[in-house]
């Protein structure tokens, strides 16, 4: 067995450091290490999105990123961009929509819906399906998800126009 190692990283914008084994993944240092339950563990493959987070802005699989290899990094969790109020508009749209059912694949869903609407503001239908593509959820059929994603891009291009 390896020895730990020593890590220091900021997590919703509160630094921590640790010693972490090598082979920890970072959702499971969040979780296990952190109490930061937010991101979920589930095929543990990256395929899923339930752990999605961000590390140093970008959207990643906490199941595919070691805990050592965030050392010095920014990390992002759904509790801190939704304590920030940066999901605000996309949580009432989900709520309003019935866009989440179990709640399972939620938090990953909203941290993947806030970059695309970032990155990619006037995405069509399609593209907001695509974007979404690498978040399973096993409850809603998508469309609810779709529908609530396209209504915050809607009421922020008409806010941007004068019209919100």
């Amino acid at each position: 067995m390896s020895e730990p190692v020593r890590i220091s990283l900021s997590v919703n914008g509160t630094r921590y450091e640790r010693s972490v084994a090598p082979r920890i993944h970072l959702v499971d240092f969040l979780r296990d290490e952190l109490g930061v339950m937010g991101a979920r563990t589930a095929c543990e493959h990256g395929v899923c999105g339930a752990c999605t987070l961000r590390l140093n802005g970008e959207l990643v699989r906490g199941c595919l990123v070691l805990a050592v290899q965030a050392d010095g990094a920014e990390v992002e969790t759904i509790e801190g961009a939704s304590d920030r109020g940066d999901l605000a508009e996309l949580q009432q749209a989900f709520h309003a929509r019935n866009a989440l059912q179990c709640g399972f694949c939620t938090p990953g869903m909203l941290m993947t819906a806030s970059t695309l609407l970032e990155e990619k503001p006037d995405a069509t239908r399609e593209q907001v399906r695509e974007f979404i593509s690498g978040n399973y959820c096993r409850c809603t059929g998508y469309h609810a998800i779709v529908d609530a994603i396209c209504d915050v891009r809607d009421s922020r291009k008409a806010a941007a126009a004068g019209r919100g």
